[in-house]
């Protein structure tokens, strides 16, 4: 016979966003479990999808969205043995410092940017006699 179990979590993503987790898996197997994010698109689905296939611990990993009007994921992660929930916990953390990284090269170079002497406009655009 196998039980089943149903957790939630509440987990804080950013600034004062939290997400709403659901997670369906097995007493027995804890290698396997799908877990629900409940206000997310393709957008945050995808990027899980993708880090989660980075790690090596990954044996399949694939996200659905119920319906196009239901605004929840369901991800479902198989691993090689560690327990589910604790690779996407790694690889929800792997995403955030992904994430900083771009935010933080994308600022250095706006100020870069904005720090560089403006050349003076020469040339009229207008080729007109």
């Amino acid at each position: 016979m196998r039980f089943l179990w149903i957790r939630a979590h509440e987990y804080k993503i950013w600034n004062d966003k939290f997400a709403s987790v659901m997670e369906h898996g097995s007493y027995q197997d804890q290698s396997q479990a799908t877990f629900t994010l409940t206000d997310e698109d393709h957008t945050l689905a995808n990027s899980i999808r993708y880090i989660l296939n980075q790690d090596p611990r990954v044996s399949f990993v694939g996200y659905s969205i119920p319906h196009p009007s239901d605004a929840r994921v369901n991800i479902r992660v198989q691993t090689t043995g560690d327990p589910a929930r604790e690779v996407l916990k790694d690889s929800c953390e792997d995403l955030m410092l992904l994430c900083k990284h771009v935010t933080n090269t994308f600022d250095q170079a706006v100020a870069e940017f904005k720090s560089r002497p403006k050349k003076p406009v020469t040339e009229s655009m207008d080729t007109s006699p």
